[in-house]
């Protein structure tokens, strides 16, 4: 009796579904991907991961693993990790990262450093650092190799979505529900 019990016991536990940490797993060989494979496919890289709930702090790792195994300073990955780090509350590392994302000035014909500012102004809970950064984004001037297409300036839907959301989780923030202007 003692035998079947053990036996039971086993196949309910062998059949209990996966735990997070079981599902947050990923292949090493995806930091062997090109940038744009590992960086834009929703379906691969780091995005796949962090599409799991509960991944995010994995996916995060891992765009860290990517940058040290490139031996690269991408911007781009910056970002990418400090908003995973930032929608799990990390808002500290976000921040660190976030500042390393930033362009040379000279360079920043789009508004990037003023997004990085506005996001980072979020962040640290401060809306009159946030206003500004939305108001140098709209002072932009649309250069002539900007897509006719598209919203000008870039990233502006998000800065209104964390004006719009300020004072809640980066996470939510930054979400769909926080885009919808408020009638």
């Amino acid at each position: 009796m003692i035998l079947m019990a053990a036996l039971l016991l086993s196949l309910v536990q062998s059949s209990s579904p996966p735990s997070a940490t079981d599902l947050c797993v990923y292949d090493p060989k995806s930091l062997d991907l090109g940038f744009d494979a590992f960086d834009q496919d929703p379906a691969g890289g780091w995005r796949a991961l962090s599409a799991k709930p509960g991944c995010e702090s994995t996916a995060a790792d891992m765009i860290r693993a990517y940058r040290m195994n490139q031996e690269s300073r991408i911007p781009l990955l910056f970002w990418h990790e400090a908003q995973l780090r930032a929608s799990i509350g990390d808002y500290g590392s976000a921040v660190g990262l976030m500042e390393r994302s930033r362009q040379p000035a000279k360079d920043d014909r789009y508004g990037w450093n003023a997004y990085v500012d506005a996001t980072i102004a979020f962040l640290r809970g401060d809306k009159s650092a946030l206003n500004r950064a939305r108001d140098q984004l709209l002072q932009l001037t649309k250069p002539d190799a900007a897509s006719a297409e598209g919203t000008w300036p870039p990233n502006i839907a998000v800065v209104d979505a964390l004006i719009r959301c300020f004072g809640q989780p980066y996470k939510i923030a930054y979400g769909a529900t926080c885009r919808v202007p408020r009638p």
